[in-house]
């Protein structure tokens, strides 16, 4: 299995680049940070680990900006993964997103994954005028609308959501199919969305039985007629043991992702030194 590393971005603390250089120093393999745009003072949505409209801590208000956060990771390295963990593409435009991310793969040689969510916070949704019943069309249409623009020369879609006529993107990705992961919770309505749509499936902090449902993603996927097998990523939110690294490993999960603080340089590095040496990088 690879081991990435999850920064939740904020204005203070180590920044992307500096992690992103320590963390390819000490061979890991991916570099992941979180997405929100902004986060409505008036709640109603229910962050899925409180319950309720209360937020764990401020960090949600303070993220910084993915794409930039992540190219400025790639001006500094040269082989860690760039991902997302995870990004909220339906709340930017689709054509601008499309083409920041191309040129994020571009100039990194190929480098970028995304992590994508439907959205908890459907009130940071609604500021986008995305209708939260929807958010899974709505992601599915940007899907296809990038994919688009990514790999045709004329390129143009055509939904209830998005909409363009031929149109020229350049650059095209460094890479013919950029991976698209969804992170969220398990269970079938995922599953066959991830199916049909994308490459694999990123667990959430809260997730149970992941064994489980790895099976069940699956099933999910034959039954889709996909080739291959989906590629599958565990957010570690407790520290395993091995009997659950090895069960994991069977099942066939692919990542781990294992979270660093948004402390100092100096505490993060100490840190990140010690889940190198726990992991044998290094």
């Amino acid at each position: 299995m690879r081991n990435g590393v999850v920064l939740f971005t904020s204005d203070r603390g180590i920044t992307p680049a500096a992690l992103a250089r320590a963390a390819e120093d000490r061979g890991f393999d991916t570099i992941y940070v979180p997405e929100h745009t902004h986060i409505p003072v008036r709640r109603e949505a229910a962050h899925p680990g409180t319950g309720d409209e209360t937020l764990p801590d401020d960090r949600y208000l303070r993220t910084l900006d993915p794409w930039v956060s992540l190219a400025t990771a790639a001006a500094v390295t040269s082989r860690i993964g760039l991902s997302t963990a995870v990004a909220l593409p339906v709340e930017s435009d689709p054509i601008t997103l499309a083409k920041q991310i191309a040129t994020l793969d571009h100039l990194s040689g190929g480098r970028v994954t995304i992590g994508a969510g439907f959205g908890w916070n459907t009130d940071e949704l609604a500021d986008h005028h995305v209708p939260a019943a929807k958010r899974r069309t709505v992601l599915k249409e940007y899907v296809e609308a990038m994919r688009a623009l990514w790999t045709q020369e004329e390129a143009s879609y055509d939904g209830e959501f998005v909409s363009f006529g031929p149109s020229w993107a350049y650059p095209k990705p460094a890479q013919a199919h950029i991976p698209l992961i969804i992170g969220a919770g398990g269970g079938p309505k995922t599953f066959r969305w991830i199916a049909e749509n994308a490459d694999g499936w990123m667990t959430t902090p809260t997730q149970q039985d992941i064994g489980a449902n790895v099976e069940a993603l699956k099933k999910a996927w034959a039954d889709a007629g996909r080739d291959g097998a989906p590629d599958i990523r565990v957010l570690i939110a407790f520290r395993p043991d091995p009997a659950d690294l090895a069960a994991w490993a069977e099942a066939g999960v692919t990542e781990l992702i294992w979270g660093v603080p948004d402390k100092s340089e100096g505490e993060v590095l100490a840190s990140l030194d010690r889940l190198a040496t726990r992991l044998g990088l290094r």
